[in-house]
């Protein structure tokens, strides 16, 4: 006998015939997670079908942010193969949930012999399958239930007694439900891949922001403001509705190459310099400008606007001056010129001589990722939930993915803002890597 030069492959499932398409919701197939807020009703669906005329049925397993244990969600078909299931997400944090579809070998011998009873066909034979159905189903039953499939079972079996009153009961709801609920699953059919929701808090949907520059918040004109000048307007930014105050950069900010008023090359005495232009002697990303007060100050602040219902948002700012401690410190940060001089930030014909980008792509890119990352964590344990993220767009999409996944594995409640002026297909891939917000200019653009 010549062998089969095309064996069956194992990992091919025969007996497998439920197909589970179009999965909903998800983000390019499952690679990123769809996005919902707590409060809002979650419908998972799915295109689900078979071969032939049989019954089937399915389930959502959804599991809930630091659950152990999977939930499972009867769906129901709505039109058109197009299956449904729903569940409001209760919890900030990563949902998670898969689908399960089956024959259900009960359920589809019911439904022919509804038919068969209405044609008036002798339903003795069938009657004897849907009694071993019964007792197949009750192998799998609970000590209870498994009594009472092997009663109906008995009754189905005794169809010379009063085949009318078996042929009811088969078909009653009770039974096709009960001998539903015990099915045999060993065949069943699972989506391709666990998907995953990101449920956010409410202020990810909407939320009014209120952006304030401490230096401008003196009450005399000409001096520096700083936060405790900011403290004292906060009655102003409650009694004006707005949910979050943005600050731009606190930090200190550089000395070499400051830029003057109206972006001029060379400033003059007194002028302090651009926020983003951060890191001087007096510390980078991690300190507070001593003009705008100290550390102590920034805890009070935020205190005291979650007293009037405020939260504090801060902007992080990936980028150096060129006093900033890392410039000395990891010079293998920073892209170096043939010259010996640092690359400063361009976007031609803009120069930006006071900015020094970090280099991405360098060697030792680990331990630079590893270092933002601590920038967020320090301002995480101050009290900061939310992020507004200068220039996302000019930094690696890799580095963003594992940041933020990385951060809200700890901190499921933050939100970040992306300050991305560019195209649309960038800012959506920003969205999908874990940016909550951003702002637009697509409304009117031309």
């Amino acid at each position: 006998m010549k062998k089969d030069a095309n064996p069956i492959s194992p990992d091919i499932r025969g007996r497998e015939r439920v197909i589970i398409e179009s999965v909903s919701p998800t983000v390019d197939g499952g690679r990123y997670p769809a996005k919902r807020v707590t409060g809002e009703v979650i419908e998972i669906s799915a295109d689900i079908f078979a071969d032939g005329h049989d019954e089937l049925a399915a389930v959502v397993k959804y599991r809930k942010p630091k659950a152990s244990r999977w939930q499972e969600l009867p769906m129901s078909l709505l039109v058109n193969d197009r299956w449904t299931a729903s569940f409001r997400a209760e919890e900030i944090g990563p949902y998670r949930f898969s689908i399960e579809a089956w024959v259900d070998p009960y359920k589809s011998w019911a439904s022919t012999l509804k038919k068969r009873v209405a044609a008036k066909q002798d339903t003795t034979v069938d009657l004897q399958m849907g009694a071993n159905l019964l007792e197949e189903a009750s192998s799998r039953a609970a000590e209870s239930d498994a009594a009472s499939l092997l009663a109906t079972a008995s009754i189905l079996r005794l169809v010379g007694h009063n085949r009318s009153e078996a042929e009811d009961i088969a078909v009653n709801d009770d039974t096709v439900a009960l001998a539903s609920k015990y099915a045999d699953h060993s065949h069943a059919a699972r989506s391709s891949s666990v998907y995953e929701i990101s449920v956010e808090r409410r202020l990810a949907t909407f939320s009014s922001w209120y952006e304030m520059f401490p230096r401008s918040c003196s009450p005399t004109p000409g001096q520096h403001g700083t936060l405790k000048d900011c403290e004292a307007r906060l009655p102003y930014v409650a009694e004006l509705g707005f949910d979050i105050l943005y600050l731009p950069p606190i930090h200190p900010i550089g000395v070499t190459a400051r830029k003057g008023r109206n972006n001029a090359v060379k400033c003059t005495k007194g002028d302090p310099g651009t926020p983003w232009a951060i890191g001087s002697a007096e510390g980078g990303h991690k300190s507070v400008n001593p003009l705008l007060g100290t550390i102590d100050d920034f805890r009070a602040f935020v205190r005291r606007a979650e007293e009037y219902g405020v939260e504090v948002a801060l902007d992080i700012a990936l980028q150096c001056a060129p006093d900033h401690p890392y410039v000395k410190e990891h010079p293998e940060w920073f892209r170096w010129r043939p010259d010996g001089t640092v690359q400063y930030a361009e976007n031609p014909p803009k120069k930006y001589q006071d900015i020094y980008p970090l280099e991405f792509e360098g060697d030792e890119w680990p331990a630079l990722w590893l270092e933002l990352r601590s920038i967020f964590e320090f301002w995480i344990d101050e009290g900061i939930r939310i992020f507004r993220v200068d220039n996302p767009h000019t930094k690696p999409f890799a580095f963003w993915e594992w940041l933020i996944g990385s951060l809200k594995q700890c901190h499921p409640d933050l939100i970040f803002l992306a300050e991305a002026f560019t195209r649309p297909k960038v800012m959506y891939r920003l969205a999908k890597l874990g940016f909550t917000q951003s702002y637009t200019y697509f409304t009117w653009r031309r």
